[in-house]
């Protein structure tokens, strides 16, 4: 028999049934606000750090003495430390701080978007701020490099460079040549290029690849010869974890020569050093020479958003995704796009060109060679060599034992390959401890001091950077590595 029931009843019995506004059935965890993030001091966040994030990376930290310090805020080429404390930013992120941080006309942009609550992510309908992105990225590339896939990040970009070459290549012609200190990105594709045990670790990565010396034509030339699988070569055009590492025009256009002879694809990875960093849009056309896919990332983001892009020649393109059956193959994924980080990176162009500051990275850039390789001439043997191109510099220090009166080399150059990196550490610490100076470090040549400063860098900042160098380098070897000591017992 079936019960009939009046449509009051039921209503009733859904209010008595529906939770009460503002008291949610499921119980809200311990959550930190943003409020209580932005008042956390040094000693919680420590804690937080080496419990939820990374306890190793700490320990690195705590040896450079960088975990006593907690960023309240940055602006220009400066953060500002929990007590006020202005520090200057020779690092920039890895080169991901073009504009230095917060740069006004790009907050501006970013304002405006949420404001007006535009469209955020573009998976169903096209977006006009993608799809301008694209247009200003093939209008910065030379050639025909006008096809565009947007990411998030240099690895995302990386990853569909080497896909669509690779898809372009053809099936024949499966194998991929990289170099010796090479870094590609730490994701599972990119891995098998990137020359690194310490990031490949004991990962399995792809067996389809081959690797040559950076730089070294004759045996790229050997490689193309004779194997006929090879279909692409992928390449840092200034190497950043190798060491700020460049090879001669000449190298690069015979690479050119070569690629066009044995029909091998070129990918040429730019997200460190493109972007106007050398002094030119991408490194690689101080060469006069276009390669066949690119890839930017850092500050393309404008240093508030993360977005990475692939840059391929339409032929290239065309061949790997042409038609409708493989056009979704490498589509856009969720985040690829997005709003938001589409205007923070064609605000980031304009103003990129509207400042000036591919030529300022020139400019200044050699202003800072020319002091360094003064720095050099007056403690030569403390550093051992200064190169680089741009605002991407390289100052590289001898082996420890070498920085040594005389009659202790013999007994310490046994320890130099355990002691790599150490003095660069002492001095990074102690440009940040004494001299309110942020500088970076390299993966595989660890006597390496990195130097990517802002484009916005002026030769005030050179002039501030190097002056604190010089007086740190001008109390010798031992009085540093003293100092470092007992900044350690602090």
């Amino acid at each position: 028999m079936t019960i009939m029931t009046k449509p009051e009843t039921l209503a009733a019995r859904a209010r008595i049934d529906a939770p009460a506004i503002n008291a949610p059935l499921t119980p809200k965890p311990a959550l930190i606000t943003v409020e209580q993030a932005k008042a956390m001091d040094v000693a919680r966040l420590t804690d937080l750090f080496k419990t939820h994030v990374n306890p190793g990376q700490l320990h690195f930290m705590k040896l450079l003495g960088f975990h006593k310090i907690k960023i309240e805020r940055a602006e220009g080429m400066h953060y500002v430390d929990q007590n006020g404390r202005k520090i200057l930013d020779f690092f920039g992120g890895f080169g991901s701080l073009a504009f230095g941080h917060n740069h006004p006309k790009v907050l501006a942009a970013r304002q405006k978007f949420q404001e007006e609550k535009r469209q955020e992510i573009a998976i169903a309908f096209m977006s006009q701020y993608a799809t301008a992105l694209a247009h200003n990225l093939a209008q910065c590339s030379p050639g025909d490099l006008d096809m565009v896939f947007l990411g998030s990040s240099g690895s995302e970009a990386m990853e569909a460079a080497v896909k669509v070459a690779e898809r372009a290549a053809g099936p024949k012609r499966p194998k991929i040549v990289y170099a010796e200190n090479s870094f590609h990105g730490k994701t599972k594709g990119v891995l098998a290029i990137t020359d690194g045990q310490l990031y490949r670790a004991d990962f399995k990565v792809a067996d389809n690849t081959v690797r040559v010396p950076f730089g070294d034509i004759n045996a790229i030339e050997r490689a193309f010869r004779s194997d006929p699988e090879i279909g692409v070569i992928v390449l840092e055009t200034i190497q950043g974890g190798g060491g700020i590492i460049q090879a001669p025009a000449e190298f690069w256009q015979k690479l050119r020569a070569l690629c066009d002879q044995y029909g091998v694809l070129w990918v040429a990875d730019e997200v460190q050093c493109g972007y106007g960093r050398s002094g030119r849009f991408y490194a690689f056309e101080h060469y006069g020479v276009v390669p066949d896919v690119t890839a930017l990332a850092k500050s393309l983001g404008a240093g508030k958003a993360a977005v990475g892009a692939m840059i391929a020649r339409r032929e290239v393109y065309m061949k790997a995704y042409g038609t409708p059956k493989t056009a979704m193959i490498h589509a856009m994924a969720t985040f690829g796009g997005i709003g938001e980080a589409c205007v923070t990176a064609i605000e980031g162009l304009n103003v990129l060109y509207d400042e000036g500051l591919i030529d300022n990275s020139a400019v200044v850039g050699s202003y800072l060679l020319e002091r360094l390789e003064a720095v050099k001439a007056k403690y030569p043997k403390i550093v051992k060599d200064v190169r680089g191109k741009g605002l991407m510099i390289g100052l590289e220090f001898h082996d420890f034992s070498q920085t040594l009166p005389l009659v202790l080399r013999p007994v310490v150059s046994v320890l130099d390959d355990k002691l790599k990196g150490s003095l660069s550490g002492f001095v990074g610490s102690l440009l940040l401890r004494d001299y309110n100076v942020l500088v970076a470090f390299t993966e595989y040549n660890r006597n390496v001091i990195r130097l990517e400063p802002p484009l916005i860098c002026g030769r005030e900042h050179v002039d501030q950077f190097v002056d604190a160098l010089d007086d740190l380098l001008s109390r010798g070897i031992v009085s540093i590595v003293k100092d470092f000591v007992k900044s350690q017992m602090n």
